[in-house]
């Protein structure tokens, strides 16, 4: 996939099918919209193309108001690549680019720069100065020089409209599995393994700290997870929250206790998916009580990754979780 970020210097792949928006998340209702990007530009010939922001168009007008975000900007062009989109414009958000028109941002660079052939945009999509563009501007402005635009309608799954704010939501409140569902894959940080407080492997189960450079972590509490060391995956339990049991009540942290790892990952940069949600963060009155449910949470995601339905949906390149029993 090609990443242009000076569209007025660098060559563009003429000519497209367009869509352009932030994307975050790269949900259900994302993916519509850029696999139908994806196959007009295969029937036309055309260059699937998305135009998106960075930063987020909010965080340079509203920062008050800027949602933190599902995704880093190098998760959000991994899912575009795995879904076909062969071109992406990498537009830097500016309060100059906020100002100008709906009509001048689709004939200079949506109609004009980039040629579309087509262009595709979700429903209520709003752009241009003072977030005045509609569907029916760009209907007009396409059907003027013998092009197409169309709006795509949203998803829904289980009465919940498929959207970022609504993720962000059921994140919040621990509810990783609806969010898989909405996403189409589980919710996924990033991040590098670093040096804890040594707590767990002198006194519970080893386990690899994350320092994740997404903004939003699921609600506190104990998850099935799998993490991502080098080209391999690994079953494991992880832990959010500040470790009440030990006094712990300031920073916020990730602990991963991999089913079976004996390596040492300290430094590495890994990726960790939420699988499911076991239990609520706690204090226990001793350590040994606190070490008694580590274990019974241990068995329970082993039993959850050996469950035939799970397996199924796990990764290729899963390590395989019987394997440490």
């Amino acid at each position: 996939m090609r990443i242009v970020r000076d569209l007025w210097q660098e060559v563009i792949r003429c000519p497209t099918v367009v869509t352009f928006g932030v994307f975050d998340g790269v949900h259900l209702g994302h993916q519509r919209i850029l696999r139908t990007v994806v196959e007009r530009a295969r029937a036309l010939g055309a260059t699937p193309t998305v135009i998106t922001f960075d930063p987020h168009p909010r965080q340079v007008l509203r920062p008050e108001t800027a949602p933190p975000l599902l995704q880093t900007l190098e998760q959000r062009l991994e899912a575009f690549a795995e879904l076909g989109v062969e071109q992406v414009i990498l537009m830097r958000f500016t309060r100059e680019l906020a100002a100008v028109s709906a009509e001048d941002f689709l004939l200079t660079y949506v109609f004009g720069r980039l040629d579309a052939r087509e262009l595709y945009l979700g429903k209520g999509a709003a752009f241009g100065r003072d977030r005045q563009g509609r569907i029916d501007l760009a209907v007009q402005i396409a059907a003027r020089l013998g092009r197409r635009a169309m709006e795509i309608d949203e998803v829904t799954l289980r009465g919940h409209r498929v959207r970022a704010t609504t993720i962000r939501r059921l994140l919040r409140t621990g509810r990783v599995n609806l969010a898989r569902r909405l996403l189409g894959r589980p919710y996924e940080i990033r991040g590098r393994i670093i040096t804890g407080s040594g707590r767990g492997r002198e006194q519970l189960v080893p386990t690899a700290n994350l320092q994740s450079e997404n903004p939003i972590l699921p609600a506190t509490g104990v998850y099935v997870t799998l993490m991502r060391l080098g080209e391999q995956w690994y079953p494991g339990v992880t832990n959010v929250g500040h470790r009440p049991t030990f006094g712990e009540g300031g920073t916020m942290s990730v602990e991963t206790h991999l089913l079976g790892w004996r390596g040492d990952a300290l430094g590495a940069s890994v990726a960790l998916r939420f699988l499911r949600r076991l239990r609520s963060e706690r204090r226990f009155e001793t350590v040994d009580a606190l070490r008694a449910q580590i274990e019974q949470d241990i068995a329970r995601a082993r039993r959850y990754f050996t469950h035939p339905r799970v397996r199924a949906l796990l990764p290729v390149d899963v390590s395989p979780c019987e394997r440490y029993a």
